[in-house]
């Protein structure tokens, strides 16, 4: 029987091809060398975000000396040193994990599961944060340019630039990465031209500013005292925090960089902090050199490209106009860190059962799908809610990130603690990491202190509530999967009795004669997702209902590649033997009952299509079949239950039923 034309809209088929793309060949044995990104690619898409910052971190620490700009020398080694202490500890955290996860799997393996989860939550808010300061900060920038009377519209300009993202990351890695390679290398090329300017203009002045500096420096101390110098350089340097966020990029991002993976991270993450200190601290001499204070209206960084540019007449103009605008862009690009990193996170907390299941799914592109959108969809409500001020966004940034910051090198300083018998390097190992401790903990506790009363308690009660919901959905699954082990124990104890229970020919001394297909006979099909208690229960329900009315048993499996799976061509191959195995155990308990038993099987990732593709090609050569599957029924029905429950069963019900295919459910009630 011939099913009714495929229900989906060709419009909207085509509009998604056009917009997203194609599915993804997940047989293609080059799949994940054309998906994977080289240490260059990584640094533009990971590295954005870091470099980024130079537009507003050392403004902020620069602004903060207040009358004492010439101790900004002291500013910008500290910050340097900081960015080379923290890219070095997350080196020797890609190499202990190699598999990716950064904050939230070091803080989980190395400190404990909660205290995992708090690092985890605190990074999903600051990821979110990431890109509704980026694009707000870019629509800032780009309508600087233009006239007041166009400022009504910035608001919609940073709603379309979450919108744009959130569609060009849902195409896949490689392709929201590539069209931003442009702008990146522009911003770096200006910047660093423009600092190296900076610094050489000025060489023949070297000993007037070193002169400078040490004036500056007794005079501050004459009047604040040695302690009060500290406190002022020391505030300057934790108000600059913004400059550190991004680094912890590539330890998240692992499974998208090229193999080897643990190579190409290292390296990326010498790119990164060679060009963010080099950008942090030089543009905090230049502010230095160039004497640039506030202007109203202009950031310090577009006073000091004017000055730069001030005797350079047209081409100067040119050179200002191409900078700044690099500079507006570029705060768009960073938003892909967060569009990169947010939903590995989530779906590293979702195979742990922190949130719920959905967020480690992958589309057909074979991105994260549900993670991107949670994070786009959010970043879109904060924009919105805010209005897109950079004032106060900033407030609520650089708190979270300091958190992970500090929990990691935590529990790498346990490690190599523990380890220290081991590792015959742990001293150093745990100088870097003590180290990075010391420097992230008191930028930590500055922030807290001096964001607190501003608008930074929103963020610490955000991060509050999450950590509270994914307790929440933990006490959910810990509670589900207690009932459904139960019921896996008993199933599984009833299926081994029977499956041990020697065929009669055998015990008969008989070689075993597999039963046949019986092709007028009737056929079930079951939809199991593995050999468990769920998938026997609905067998045995069917054979309790119908009886001895099927002679023919088929098995139909979907396996579904999710993003632990997906890490390499090893974990689909990994996925491949576990389905095909679940399936032969269903076949061998048939047989041995004497019936004509059969499995199907296919990889992919979406459930309901794979199975539709399977369970059309059955029911050609059996029209007659009549499809089961079973679905887990709780005593009451709650919102819990709804949103973190796998309904599966139901989706294919529907999906069959459109084509006239019978699909029936068996019901599961757990108590």
């Amino acid at each position: 029987m011939a099913g009714p034309p495929n229900s989906s809209d060709p419009f909207l088929e085509r509009l998604k091809n056009v917009l997203i793309g194609g599915a993804r060949n997940i047989r293609d044995p080059n799949l994940f060398h054309k998906l994977s990104l080289i240490a260059f690619f990584a640094w533009v898409g990971l590295g954005a975000d870091g470099l980024s910052s130079a537009n507003y971190g050392p403004e902020e620490s620069f602004l903060s000396l207040g009358a004492h700009g010439h101790l900004g020398i002291f500013v910008a080694l500290a910050t340097a040193l900081t960015i080379f202490v923290v890219a070095s500890s997350y080196s020797q955290i890609v190499e202990l994990f190699p598999s990716g996860g950064g904050g939230y799997l070091v803080a989980s393996k190395l400190l404990s599961p909660v205290v995992g989860m708090i690092s985890g939550c605190a990074l999903l808010i600051d990821y979110v944060l990431t890109i509704t300061l980026s694009i707000a900060s870019g629509a800032d920038a780009i309508f600087s340019f233009l006239p007041p009377s166009l400022q009504p519209l910035k608001l919609a300009l940073a709603v379309l630039g979450v919108l744009a993202l959130t569609v060009l990351n849902m195409r896949g890695v490689r392709e929201s990465v590539n069209p931003l390679v442009p702008i990146f290398l522009l911003f770096l090329v200006t910047h660093t031209f423009a600092v190296i300017y900076a610094v050489t203009s000025h060489l023949p002045q070297v000993a007037a500013v070193a002169t400078d500096v040490a004036a500056d420096t007794r005079a501050a101390t004459t009047q604040l005292g040695a302690f009060g110098v500290f406190i002022v350089i020391m505030r300057a340097y934790s108000m600059g925090a913004g400059t550190y966020t991004g680094i912890e990029a590539v330890s998240n991002g692992l499974p998208i960089l090229r193999e080897p993976r643990v190579q190409t991270a290292k390296r990326t993450m010498r790119y990164m902090a060679a060009s963010l200190a080099f950008m942090a601290a030089g543009l905090l001499v230049g502010y230095l050199l160039f004497d640039v204070h506030r202007v109203s209206g202009k950031t310090l960084n577009a006073v000091l490209i004017e000055r730069i540019a001030s005797s350079w007449g047209a081409p100067g103009v040119v050179f200002v106009l191409v900078t700044l605008i690099s500079e507006a862009v570029l705060l768009f690009v960073a938003a892909q860190t967060g569009f990169l990193d947010g939903p590995r996170v989530l779906s590293n907390m979702s195979l742990d059962r922190w949130l719920p299941s959905q967020f480690s799914l992958l589309s057909e592109r074979l991105v994260i799908k549900n993670g991107i959108l949670l994070m786009g969809g959010a970043a879109l409500v904060l924009m919105l809610v805010t209005r897109g001020s950079v004032d106060f966004l900033i407030v609520l940034y650089a708190i979270n990130v300091f958190i992970t910051f500090c929990l990691s090198q935590a529990g790498m300083v346990r490690h190599w603690w523990k380890e220290r018998r081991n590792v015959r390097t742990w001293k150093r190992k745990l100088l870097i990491n003590g180290f990075g401790l010391l420097l992230t903990g008191f930028i930590l506790i500055s922030q807290i202190i001096l964001k607190f009363t501003e608008g930074g308690w929103i963020t610490l009660l955000v991060t509050g509530s999450l950590v509270l919901v994914a307790i929440i959905v933990k006490r959910f699954y810990f509670s589900t999967g207690r009932r459904l082990a139960r019921l896996d124990h008993l199933m599984t104890t009833v299926a081994k009795a029977e499956i041990e229970a020697p065929p009669q020919s055998l015990a008969a001394g008989k070689e075993p004669v597999l039963p046949r297909l019986d092709p007028r006979g009737k056929t079930a099909v079951i939809l199991v997702s593995g050999f468990n208690g769920t998938g026997l229960h609905t067998l045995f329900s069917v054979r309790k209902v119908f009886g001895e009315m099927f002679k023919n048993w088929f098995f139909i499996q979907a396996g579904i590649l999710d993003a632990d799976r997906f890490k390499g061509a090893a974990g689909i191959d990994d996925l491949r033997h576990h389905v095909r195995e679940s399936l032969d155990r269903y076949v061998a308990f048939m047989n041995a009952e004497g019936l004509y038993a059969q499995g199907f099987s296919k990889i992919g990732t979406d459930v309901s299509e794979e199975v539709f593709s399977l369970a059309q090609a059955i029911h050609r050569k059996h029209p007659n079949a009549v499809f089961f599957g079973g679905q887990i029924v709780f005593s009451e029905d709650t919102l819990l239950t709804r949103l973190l429950f796998n309904h599966t069963t139901f989706a294919v019900q529907r999906r069959l039923h459109q084509f006239g295919i019978p699909f029936l459910v068996m019901p599961i009630r757990v108590e």
